[in-house]
C-alpha cells in the first residue's frame, strides 16, 4: 500500500494502482450500478484525448513545459488506447456531477507519466493530477465534452450496425419483390401487396433514423472544453478555449466547435435530452419491425404463417417442436429499456439549477445503455434473424384468393355496389371471393385471373 491524502485526510490505497487517493473514496461511496466507468471504452478514449488536447494546448501557450508535457501526453495516448481501462473503477453512476471520473482520469495519468519517466506512482511532487494533468481544467468542462465525444464515437458505431441492418432489409425486399400478399390495416384484410413492398419499408425507416442521428452528432460537435467550473474560463490562460477545441479537432479527426457562450453550454443539457429522443425513436421503431416480425411469422399453423424465421433455439420445456421468435423479442426488450432511459434522461435534464447539472453522470449511462444496447441488437436481429428468413409464396398467394379485401381490388371493374354484395356473400357462405364472382356472373374466369395476375396493378407499382 502507499499512503496518500486530500482535504479529507491519508489514505491508503494500493501500491500498484494508477487511480489514487480521490478515485478510492469515489469506489468506496459509490458502490451503485456495479459497472465502471472502464467499461465504456469510448468513454475512456474520450477522456484519454480531451487530457491529450488539453496538454497540447498548454504546453503551446507556454503552461505546460517540455519536461511535464512530454509524459503526460504519452500517458494520455496510452489511456485513449486502452491500456488502462480497467484503472477506471468509479462507479458510471456517482455524486458530484462527475468529479469522481475527472479525478481518476486524472490520477491515473498522472502516475503513469511518473513511471514515464522513472518515479514512483503517488510521488506528486514531480506530476501532480490536479496541477498538471488538470491545469486548465474543470470537471464541469471536461466531463460534459467527454459524454459528447463518447456520444459521437458510440453513435458512429451504431449507424455502420443500422446500415448493416437497412440493407440486409433491402435484399429481402429485393428477394420478396414478386410474392405477392394481403397487406393489412388494424390486423383486418385490407387489399394486396408485395412481401417485398412490405419489406421495403423496414430499409426505408431505417434510413430516415440514420439521418437524424447524423443531426444529432453535428449538435453534440458544440462544446464547453476551456469554460472551467461555470463557463467564465477562470484560470485559463488567453487562448486556451479555442487551442484545446482545436487540438482536440485535429487527434479525434472530428471538427468540434467552441460553443458561443460557455456560461450557457456549461449549464445547458438540451443535446443530450436530443440524442435522448433520437434513440427513443430509433427504438420505437425496431420494436414495431420485431412486432411485424413476430406476427407475420406467428404459428406456424394457428397464426399467420407468412413468413418463417430462422430457429434458433428450442422455445418450450414443456412442448415438443416449439420454436418461439426470440430474436423480435429480446429487441422489443431493447426497445423498452431505451425509452425507459429517455424518460431517465428528461428527468434528469430537466432538474439542473443554475450554472450546473449535478446529474450528468445518470445521463451519460443511459445514453451510453442505450446506444450500445442498440448497436448491438441491430447486429443480432440482423444476422441471426433477418438474414434468414424466408416468405411462404403459396401461402400468401392463396390468401389473396380467399380474401374478402380483394374484392377492393376489382371493385372499379363491377363497381361499389356489386363489390360490396360479393363481399357480404363471400363472408356469409365461407367461399372465396372469385367463386362468389363467377357464380355472380360479374367476371369470367379470364377475366378475374387477368386482375389478379396483374401484380404491378393490384400493389400499386408502376
Amino acid at each position: 500500500m502507499r499512503l496518500e491524502h486530500d482535504l479529507l485526510g491519508e489514505l491508503e490505497v494500493p501500491e500498484s494502482a494508477y487511480w489514487g487517493v480521490h478515485t478510492a473514496r469515489a469506489v468506496k461511496n459509490f458502490n451503485i450500478s456495479g459497472v465502471s466507468i472502464g467499461h465504456y471504452r469510448s468513454f475512456v478514449r474520450a477522456l484519454g484525448y480531451i487530457k491529450e488536447a488539453s496538454a497540447l494546448a498548454n504546453h503551446e501557450l507556454g503552461e505546460l513545459s517540455t519536461d511535464l508535457f512530454e509524459p503526460i501526453r504519452q500517458a494520455c495516448i496510452e489511456v485513449r488506447d486502452g491500456k488502462f481501462d480497467s484503472e477506471f473503477v468509479v462507479d458510471a453512476i456517482q455524486g458530484g456531477a462527475g468529479t469522481s471520473t475527472n479525478m481518476n482520469a486524472n490520477e491515473v495519468i498522472a502516475n503513469r507519466a511518473l513511471e514515464i519517466v522513472g518515479h514512483k506512482k503517488g510521488e506528486y511532487q514531480f506530476i501532480h493530477p490536479l496541477n498538471h494533468v488538470n491545469i486548465s481544467q474543470s470537471t464541469n468542462d471536461v466531463y460534459p465534452t467527454a459524454i459528447k465525444v463518447s456520444l459521437i464515437i458510440e453513435l458512429n458505431a451504431l449507424l455502420a450496425e443500422m446500415k448493416l441492418l437497412r440493407e440486409s432489409f433491402a435484399a429481402k425486399a429485393s428477394e420478396f419483390a414478386s410474392v405477392i400478399k394481403m397487406g393489412r390495416t388494424q390486423l383486418q384484410d385490407a387489399v394486396p401487396m408485395t412481401l417485398g413492398q412490405e419489406f421495403s419499408t423496414y430499409d426505408i425507416t431505417m434510413g430516415e433514423d440514420e439521418a437524424r442521428i447524423r443531426e444529432v452528432i453535428r449538435l453534440l460537435s458544440e462544446i464547453n472544453l476551456g469554460g472551467t467550473a461555470i463557463g467564465t474560463q477562470l484560470n485559463t490562460p488567453d487562448g486556451y478555449a479555442r487551442s484545446v477545441t482545436k487540438h482536440l479537432s485535429q487527434i479525434t479527426e472530428h471538427e468540434f466547435l467552441l460553443a458561443e457562450n460557455l456560461i450557457e453550454a456549461t449549464q445547458d443539457t438540451g443535446v443530450f435530452v436530443s440524442a435522448s429522443s433520437v434513440m427513443k425513436r430509433v427504438a420505437v421503431k425496431l420494436s414495431k419491425i420485431a412486432n411485424d416480425l413476430r406476427l407475420l411469422s406467428s404459428g406456424p399453423r394457428a397464426g399467420f404463417g407468412e413468413i418463417n424465421l430462422p430457429p434458433q433455439q428450442a422455445g418450450s420445456s414443456i412442448m415438443p417442436g416449439k420454436v418461439n421468435p426470440v430474436i423480435p423479442e429480446v429487441v422489443n426488450q431493447i426497445a423498452f429499456t431505451v425509452i425507459g432511459n429517455d424518460l431517465t434522461v428528461t428527468m434528469a435534464s430537466e432538474a439542473g439549477q443554475l450554472e450546473l447539472n449535478a446529474f450528468e453522470p445518470i445521463i451519460a449511462r443511459s445514453l451510453m445503455m442505450s446506444i450500445t444496447y442498440l448497436r448491438r441488437g441491430c447486429a443480432t436481429l440482423r444476422t441471426l434473424c433477418v438474414d434468414g428468413i424466408t416468405a411462404n409464396v403459396e401461402y400468401l398467394r392463396m390468401t389473396v384468393e380467399n380474401s374478402i379485401g380483394l374484392v377492393t381490388a376489382i371493385s372499379p371493374r363491377i363497381g361499389y355496389e356489386n363489390a360490396t354484395a360479393v363481399a357480404k356473400e363471400a363472408q356469409a357462405t365461407g367461399k372465396s371471393v372469385r367463386e362468389v364472382v363467377l357464380q355472380m356472373k360479374l367476371l369470367t374466369s379470364e377475366e378475374f385471373d387477368a386482375i389478379l395476375g396483374d401484380v404491378n396493378r393490384l400493389t400499386g407499382r408502376r
